[in-house]
């Protein structure tokens, strides 16, 4: 049985009249990425903030590793990065991270690695306040690094990275959870959390809406049939998948059977004299799935990246 590294039964949290967060229950597993996704202001960082005994929820209860948020057991082998880093302006990435490490109880080679990690080494010399946004992001999630922690938890990790660092910091999160930590993120991208988590939390209006890995959101693939006559084709297509399985798009047909049928469809499609223009294997994004789920809920921070400042 997977062990489980974070649980919530009903976590909410309230700031007088208004509930950031409502009855939150979510479970986060051992060795997975799990992503946290949500339009800006649905609760994400509220519930992170919890979880890492930063906030007192108002109600309902949480575990990380087995312990309490904040607990000295959960603390110790936790490393996270919320709302953006916070260092000294005036030490260099370096010496911020050895201050930490010291802090933490942690050899200063733990600090050399984590500069490796996110690609910080030859800048960790300068000064944080030189730093971009991107760069001063990247040395936030090394500081989370220090120690080797089992749950990293990271609020929108990928914030102010250029395309390049959005790929760098994807491809360190799939190596953490392959090297055995677990990954707990947040993102509004939902691109970004399609491409490497293994499960999500969909969270809009401070409620959970859903929690189930990427692949059954999106859903089995569909077929996708362009043809003429269309009246002809959709008779065609209802007696191969059924009547019940065939929508009449705009733009033609979509069948709900995997792309294994196409080669039988495009035959029955021949035999009846139809003229196929094209037969592909259509699937639903994460971002088709979310906005199925919240409507206007979503509002217009989801999906689309939040604007970079140029790496340095």
């Amino acid at each position: 049985m997977t062990n489980t590294i974070v649980v919530t039964d009903r976590l909410t949290k309230r700031y007088g009249e208004r509930l950031a967060v409502s009855d939150v229950s979510l479970t986060v597993r051992s060795g997975e990425v799990y992503g946290f996704l949500g339009p800006n202001g649905a609760g994400k960082t509220t519930t992170l903030r919890m979880l890492l005994g930063l906030v007192r929820p108002t109600s309902g209860s949480a575990t990380v590793l087995g312990h309490g948020p904040g607990e000295p057991g959960a603390v110790a082998r936790t490393g996270a990065l919320i709302e953006g880093p916070g260092f000294y302006p005036y030490l260099s990435g370096r010496d911020n991270l050895r201050v930490m490490a010291r802090y933490q109880r942690v050899p200063d080679r733990a600090v050399e690695s984590a500069l490796q990690r996110v690609d910080l080494a030859e800048r960790g010399d300068d000064a944080f306040k030189s730093y971009s946004l991107g760069m001063k992001q990247r040395l936030g999630v090394a500081s989370a690094l220090l120690g080797e922690p089992d749950l990293l938890v990271l609020d929108e990790p990928t914030n102010g990275l250029d395309p390049g660092g959005m790929a760098d910091m994807r491809r360190l999160i799939v190596d953490l959870a392959g090297q055995g930590q677990t990954v707990m993120l947040s993102s509004h991208l939902l691109s970004e959390v399609q491409e490497i988590c293994d499960r999500v939390g969909v969270i809009a209006g401070g409620r959970l809406l859903a929690e189930s890995t990427v692949a059954d959101l999106r859903g089995g693939s569909t077929l996708l049939v362009r043809a003429d006559p269309v009246d002809q084709a959709l008779a065609v297509a209802m007696r191969v998948a059924g009547d019940d399985a065939v929508q009449l798009l705009d733009d033609g047909l979509s069948l709900e059977l995997g792309e294994d049928w196409a080669p039988e469809l495009a035959r029955a499609l021949v035999g009846a004299g139809v003229d196929i223009r094209e037969i592909r294997p259509s699937e639903r994004s994460l971002e088709d799935v979310f906005f199925e789920m919240t409507g206007d809920a979503a509002g217009p921070g989801v999906g689309a990246a939040a604007p970079v400042e140029e790496e340095r």
